[in-house]
């Protein structure tokens, strides 16, 4: 069983620069359907976001509900 097969559900929060260094590690390790928020990091361009969405599944977060009802099932 791979790590994708597992049930994690990884959301990841841009309030620290180590955020940067946690989401590369995360795409090198070829980890998918990671959340990103409260607000996209600057360098994630509308091009950025469709390669990563595309490739590895990346999803903004949105409401903590819908968050929450999305992550758990």
């Amino acid at each position: 069983m791979g790590v994708n097969e597992l049930p994690l559900s990884l959301v990841l929060s841009w309030y620290e620069q180590k955020a940067v260094a946690i989401l590369l590690t995360l795409l090198h390790l070829g980890i998918k359907n990671i959340r990103i928020g409260p607000s996209l990091p600057a360098f994630i361009t509308a091009n950025v976001l469709n390669v990563l969405v595309n490739n590895f599944n990346i999803m903004p977060i949105s409401t903590p509900d819908a968050d929450l009802k999305a992550i758990l099932g």
